[in-house]
């Protein structure tokens, strides 16, 4: 940690002491009430804390990060210098700093919040503060700048910044309402932005959009809600490349027509019809297919948008950890509903974060009825769990899907009945193979056996077929397990 004025407080007692009191900065209270880490998993360093349980830590970028004991986190500056500039010129007795103040009501409350940390704790307040932004050789910047600052660095807590409970992975709040953009507002962004080139007629803009299915993804939707009588050509344009590209994105073609077909021309059913694989036939029909689609699952609001949509788009543009935190917050407001945790485990799982997955997935199979569902998902668990590294987590998944197909004792439900000829026999299978070897290569020797003496039943249970779609998975793992029994040569 390079920082210059958290050194000084490293290596001078004195400023550290008044860091510590009455600034509750306290470089001896750095240990926080519990594991946590960034979503993100970059690194987080604590360097101090305060009375309350709270405490500050540094990222990989040399932000510093304020966590309450009450299960809040949020940026306060951009580097530990910063940081205690603020903690110094605007510490926390002065309850009355809030956003969008000016200069002379924010001078009022930190007067009035000095003196009151003046009569009830720190007689010599002035004397500490002069003493403390001396040693450290930090300016007296106006008040102003300092509060617009640490407000702009509590709107960038996401999405790098955000912090999570490291058992139980679910987010710290944001506290207050720091101003942020939307998810929206952030995906819809350069779709906006490209749109308009196109509409201004800037060379090469169509050619660009037209050669990168997630720009032109952006430019639909941003079309979508900003809708111009004379967008026809381009919105035709947008319609044939969806059509004729056919990616495994439909929903921008289903737009597109839709967009098209609002302006009931004549000349576009050929392109409709092709588009909507033959639902238009005429003028008037678009017209009517257009309105009833736009009124059903489109609109001109983004409020009315399925979260995911900007989820996905943010997914395909690369914005992976604005994805992923919201995905986590949606997570954390999720009670038992089933379609939702299956929605979430998948969208958290396309996304490589297979720990987040692995959490909804866990009260997904929590609310499953019949014993083909419970196998089902026990399955997916355990994949997951496999994939993130808890092993034994994966193991523990694995004996809840044989339990559902009664092969640990238990009596199985009729949902279940011949499970060994579908496809799910195939999937349990192949998942206590693929743990065999990821237990192997983690020497976990004695979960590899075991999880192999349940592979070999499972094996000889399966049809036929479903082994021979396995591949070399059974002889792979075989062959691990005996190499472990041979022990070393």
């Amino acid at each position: 940690m390079n920082d210059p004025a958290l050194k000084l407080l490293r290596t001078r007692q004195e400023l550290a002491e008044l860091a510590a009191f009455p600034f509750n900065f306290d470089l001896d209270r750095a240990d926080h009430v519990e594991d946590v880490r960034l979503a993100s998993g970059g690194p987080l360093e604590p360097i101090a804390g305060d009375d309350t349980g709270g405490t500050f830590f540094v990222c990989g970028d040399g932000a510093v990060l304020y966590a309450s004991s009450e299960g809040d986190a949020v940026l306060i500056a951009d580097s530990v210098t910063e940081a205690l500039e603020t903690i110094i010129r605007l510490p926390w007795w002065c309850e009355g700093i809030r956003p969008g103040l000016d200069e002379e009501q924010l001078l009022a409350a930190v007067r009035e919040g000095d003196e009151e940390a003046r009569e009830q704790f720190a007689p010599d307040l002035d004397a500490q503060r002069a003493a403390l932004l001396s040693g450290l050789g930090l300016p007296e910047r106006p008040l102003v700048e300092l509060a617009a600052r640490a407000e702009a660095a509590a709107g960038r807590t996401e999405p790098d910044h955000v912090l999570l409970n490291a058992e139980e992975l679910g987010a710290y709040r944001l506290p207050g309402d720091p101003p942020h953009r939307s998810l929206c507002d952030v995906v819809l962004a350069p779709g906006r932005e490209s749109l308009e080139r196109m509409r201004s007629g800037v060379p090469g803009s169509w050619e660009e959009v037209g050669a990168d299915a997630v720009l032109r993804a952006g430019v639909v939707r941003a079309a979508q809600y900003d809708r111009r009588a004379d967008d026809l050509p381009l919105l035709r344009f947008l319609l044939e490349r969806e059509s004729t590209e056919r990616t495994e994105w439909f929903e921008e073609s289903r737009l597109a027509a839709v967009l098209v077909g609002l302006h009931g021309r004549a000349e576009d059913v050929p392109l409709l019809r092709r588009a909507t694989g033959g639902e238009v036939t005429d003028a008037a029909g678009a017209v009517d297919r257009a309105r009833t689609e736009d009124a059903e699952h489109y609109g001109q609001d983004p409020s009315r948008q399925c979260e995911f949509t900007w989820i996905e788009l943010a997914r395909r543009q690369g914005r992976t950890e604005h994805a992923r935190v919201a995905l986590i917050r949606m997570l954390d407001d999720t009670g038992p509903d089933a379609a939702r945790l299956k929605e979430l485990s998948r969208a958290l799982e396309r996304l490589g974060d297979h720990a987040q997955a692995a959490r909804a997935q866990f009260g997904l199979l929590s609310l499953q009825v019949t014993g083909w569902d419970r196998a089902a998902e026990a399955y997916v668990l355990a994949r997951l769990e496999r994939r993130n590294g808890d092993l034994r987590a994966a193991r523990r998944a694995l004996e809840r899907a044989r339990a559902a197909v009664g092969l640990d004792g238990a009596a199985p439900d009729e949902t279940v009945f011949e499970w060994h000829r579908r496809n799910l026999g195939r999937m349990i299978t192949e998942q206590h193979l693929e743990l065999v070897l990821a237990a192997v290569e983690a020497g976990e020797t004695d979960l590899a056996r075991e999880t192999m003496r349940h592979g070999k039943v499972l094996l000889d249970r399966i049809a036929k077929q479903f082994r021979s779609s396995l591949g070399d998975l059974p002889a792979r793992a075989t062959w691990a397990v005996a190499q472990l029994d041979r022990g070393p040569s």
